[in-house]
């Protein structure tokens, strides 16, 4: 099982987890091309995979897990604008969006997710992303909706 769980994590860090920093650092259209095409074909990937089992190795959590939740529980709030990951949202893709949501509520988990911390962190620090450093208001996210993995997927 870990193998899987490593092999995962490879698949998933460099198209999703440092693709999304690869568009957004990008400093040629080529390269921003090629680094928002990768991200949105894992996450289409993903999306199917977690279609078909509750998670992304299967039907327990995992560490890949946890590496895929910190990228999307910022993407609609940060990537999406930000960083010109601007194809679809998280919540745009139904089995990732209601994945993000149980990931989030399971105990423990929310407690540690602070995204208003975050929106400042990336809208502040990156000057020559932002140099006016204005942090937006929105979106309006509510990780706390029902999630539907537990109807999907029984144990």
């Amino acid at each position: 099982m870990q193998k899987v769980v490593d092999e995962t994590i490879d698949a998933i860090y460099q198209p999703i987890n440092n693709g999304v920093y690869r568009a957004g650092f990008a400093t040629s259209q080529s390269a921003y091309n090629q680094a928002v095409t990768e991200l949105f074909d894992a996450l289409d990937y993903w999306e199917k995979i977690l279609g078909k089992q509750r998670y992304l190795c299967g039907n327990k959590v995992t560490e890949a897990d946890w590496c895929m939740f910190t990228t999307l529980f910022r993407f609609d709030a940060v990537y999406y604008v930000h960083f010109k990951c601007n194809l679809h949202r998280i919540v745009d893709y139904p089995n990732l969006w209601n994945y993000l949501k149980e990931l989030y509520q399971m105990p423990g988990v929310k407690e540690t997710c602070n995204l208003d911390h975050i929106k400042r962190h990336y809208y502040i620090s990156h000057p020559n992303v932002n140099p006016h450093q204005i942090v937006p208001k929105g979106p309006i996210i509510n990780f706390d909706e029902p999630h539907n993995r537990k109807q999907i997927f029984t144990e």
